[in-house]
C-alpha cells in the first residue's frame, strides 16, 4: 500500500491512524475557534479532525490546545552562536517547527562552503530548516568581506530541496541606482522568491525596490511604514530578536484584517535570552498581552508565513497539513507542552537520530595584532562624527560633538557616554583598521571585543581604555574568534566561537551559561544595554542607518559613502 492510499484509508476511519490525539482542541485559524476534536495522524500528515478516530498510538491531551507549529520567517542561526543542530534542539521545543534562515553571515566569511555547510546541516535537522541564498557577500563596496558570492556561485544551489530562493536584498541602493552585481542576482531569481531588507525606504524609491519582484520585509520600525509597504504589497515580517524589537511598535497593524499579510521573525536572537523569555512564543505571548487578537498573531505565526514563502504544506491543523503540531496549555500562555515535527514527537531521542555534520571555518580569525597605539585618533578640526546608539535598535543615529583633546589625539568623554570604536579587518585580506567614537554603551572602564561584526565579521571593538581595547583584539585571535571582555588589563569574561568565528562548538546549554556570565562581567564595565554584545555586531552593519563604522572608516548610510 502507498503511502497516499493509507493517508486516505486512516483518514477516512477504513484504518486505525498512526497516531492520534485525543481529548484536546484546536485553534481553526480559518474562523478563529476553538474546536474540540481528535486530531489523527499518519506518517507526518495530519489526515483528521472534527471527528472521533483510533490510533495505534493514542496520546491524551485532554484541557489542551493544538496550534499549528511556529514558522520563523527570517533568522540567522549565526546569531543563535550555535551550529544547526544545537538551534534545533534548542528551538524546536519552543514549538517552531519551521524556520527560514539566510546564512549570510558565515558565507561572508566562508563563501560557498558555509552556505554548504548549513544545507548539509538542514538535511540531518528535526525542524524543518529552509536556506535563502545570500544575495550580498559582500554586503557592500564599504567593508571588506571574506567572500565574494556572485551569482554564478549561488545558481548551483538552487535547485537544492532546502533552498526557497533568494535572502535580504539589503543593498537596496544597489537595486534602486540598477548596479550590475545587484542586476543579474535579481534577474536570475525573477519568478522566484526574493526576500526583501529595506529600512526607512518609501515613496517612489520603494517602489522601484518593489517593482525587481522582491517581496518581504522584516526592517519596518513604525505601524506606518510598514503600512506603506503593505498597501505596495509586501508581506512584512514583524521582528523581535535581542537588539531589534519591533514588536511593539508594529502591534496596531496585527489585526485580524491585516493578519494575511503579516509574519514573525526573530532575525537575531541569542540561547541567552531564548532560555528567559522563549522564542516565537514570546512574540505570541507578549501580543495578546497588549490586546491582539489571538487569532491574528496565531495566523502571522503559521499560515500567513507559510503562504508568504510558498510552503504550501503546513500552517493549519487540517486533513492533508503536514504534521507540524503545538500542544499548549492556553492562547495566552502559549507554553508548548508537546510539539510534533512531520508527525514525530519531539523527544531527546528523536534528536539523538541525526547525523552530525562537521564543522567548517575553524581557523577564520586572521587579524593582525594591534597595539593600543592603534586606536589613537587624531585631532581635527570641527565637529567629531559619534555613532549614537539606539537601545533596542540597530538604527543608530548620526551625531556630531566637539570632543575633549589629549595632545594631539582626540580623547573619549564619559561625561557624554562616548567612548572609542574601531573595526579590524580579520580574514587576512588587507590589514586594515578604522577607529571611531560612538555614544551610548555606558561604558566607564575596559573593552569589548567581537568577530560577530555584521554582516563582514571583522573585529569590532569598543572601550574606554586603548590598551583593553588592543588586548581584547588580540585575545580573538587566541581564541579563534567570539566575545571577549577586558577590564584593567585582565579578561574577564570570553566565549570562543570558532566555526567561523561565529559559532560555538560547544552545546547550547554551556553556550547560554557562558553568556549569563559574559554578560555580567560586560554590566562590570557600567554598559546600560540589555544586550551590549549583539549592540557591538550591528556596528560595522553599512546598510541600516544612519551612521557605522567598517574597516575602511566611518560610512555615512544615507550617502551610502565613506566619511572623508
Amino acid at each position: 500500500m502507498t503511502d497516499l492510499e493509507r493517508r486516505i484509508d486512516q483518514g477516512t476511519g477504513r484504518e486505525p491512524a498512526d497516531m492520534v490525539l485525543k481529548g484536546g482542541r484546536f485553534f481553526d485559524l480559518v474562523t478563529g475557534e476553538l474546536v474540540a476534536s481528535d486530531i489523527a495522524i499518519c506518517g507526518g500528515t495530519i489526515v483528521g479532525t472534527c471527528g472521533d478516530y483510533h490510533g495505534r498510538e493514542e496520546i491524551d491531551i485532554s484541557g489542551r490546545i493544538v496550534v499549528p507549529g511556529f514558522i520563523d520567517t527570517h533568522l540567522h542561526i549565526e546569531s543563535s552562536l550555535v551550529t544547526p543542530h544545537e538551534f534545533d534542539r534548542c528551538v524546536l521545543p519552543y514549538g517552531v517547527t519551521t524556520v527560514i534562515c539566510d546564512p549570510h553571515e558565515i558565507a561572508n566569511v566562508l563563501g560557498t562552503e558555509g552556505i554548504q555547510f548549513f544545507l548539509d546541516s538542514a538535511l540531518e535537522t528535526i525542524m524543518d530548516i529552509r536556506v535563502q541564498l545570500s544575495s550580498c557577500v559582500p554586503a557592500t563596496h564599504l567593508e571588506t568581506s571574506g567572500a565574494d558570492l556572485p551569482i554564478e556561485r549561488l545558481l548551483p544551489f538552487r535547485s537544492h530541496p532546502k533552498v526557497i530562493g533568494l535572502a535580504e536584498f539589503m543593498n537596496f541602493p544597489g537595486v534602486i541606482h540598477k548596479d550590475p552585481v545587484c542586476m543579474a542576482k535579481l534577474e536570475a531569481f525573477q519568478g522566484g522568491h526574493i526576500d526583501g531588507h529595506s529600512p526607512l525606504l518609501s515613496g517612489n524609491d520603494l517602489n522601484g525596490y518593489l517593482a525587481a519582484g522582491i517581496r518581504t520585509d522584516h526592517e519596518c520600525t513604525t505601524a506606518e511604514e510598514a503600512l506603506e509597504k503593505i498597501r505596495k504589497g509586501m508581506h512584512i515580517l514583524v521582528r523581535e530578536g535581542s537588539v531589534s524589537k519591533d514588536l511593539h511598535a508594529l502591534m496596531p497593524i496585527l489585526t485580524e484584517r491585516l493578519s494575511p499579510f503579516l509574519a514573525l521573525c526573530t532575525d537575531d536572537r541569542n540561547p541567552l535570552d531564548i532560555a528567559e523569555q522563549g522564542h516565537l512564543d514570546y512574540m505570541i505571548r507578549e501580543a495578546i498581552e497588549n490586546g491582539v487578537d489571538p487569532v491574528a498573531v496565531y495566523r502571522a505565526a503559521s499560515i500567513s508565513a507559510a503562504r508568504a514563502f510558498g510552503l504550501r504544506d503546513r500552517g493549519l491543523v487540517a486533513p492533508g497539513w503536514r504534521a507540524d503540531l503545538v500542544v499548549i496549555d492556553s492562547l495566552e500562555n502559549c507554553k508548548a507542552e508537546m510539539v510534533f515535527a512531520a508527525g514525530r514527537r519531539v523527544t531527546d531521542e528523536l534528536f539523538a537520530t541525526r547525523k552530525p555534520v562537521a564543522p567548517v571555518g575553524l581557523d577564520s580569525v586572521k587579524a593582525r595584532i594591534v597595539k593600543a597605539a592603534d586606536f589613537g585618533v587624531p585631532v581635527t578640526e570641527g565637529e567629531t562624527p559619534v555613532i549614537g546608539v539606539l537601545p533596542g535598535k540597530i538604527i543608530t543615529e548620526h551625531r556630531r560633538y566637539h570632543l575633549p583633546t589629549s595632545g594631539n589625539q582626540t580623547a573619549v568623554d564619559l561625561d557624554r557616554d562616548i567612548i572609542k570604536v574601531a573595526v579590524i579587518e580579520r580574514h587576512g585580506k588587507n590589514g586594515n583598521h578604522a577607529n571611531g567614537f560612538v555614544q551610548g554603551f555606558g561604558l566607564k572602564r575596559g573593552a569589548i571585543a567581537s568577530t560577530v561584526g555584521h554582516d563582514s565579521h571583522n573585529i569590532c571593538v569598543v572601550g574606554v581604555s586603548e590598551d583593553d581595547m588592543a588586548l581584547a583584539a588580540n585575545r580573538l585571535g587566541e581564541i579563534k574568534g567570539g566575545f571577549v571582555v577586558v577590564d584593567g588589563g585582565k579578561v574577564t569574561g570570553e566565549i570562543a566561537l570558532p566555526v567561523a568565528g561565529l559559532m560555538s562548538l560547544e552545546p547550547y546549554e554551556t553556550v547560554r551559561d557562558t553568556l549569563h556570565d559574559l554578560r555580567h562581567a560586560a554590566y562590570a564595565l557600567g554598559t546600560t544595554l540589555q544586550e551590549p554584545f549583539l549592540q557591538v555586531a550591528f556596528l560595522p552593519l553599512p546598510v541600516i542607518p544612519h551612521l557605522k563604522i567598517s574597516d575602511m572608516g566611518m560610512v555615512d548610510v544615507d550617502k551610502f559613502m565613506l566619511l572623508g
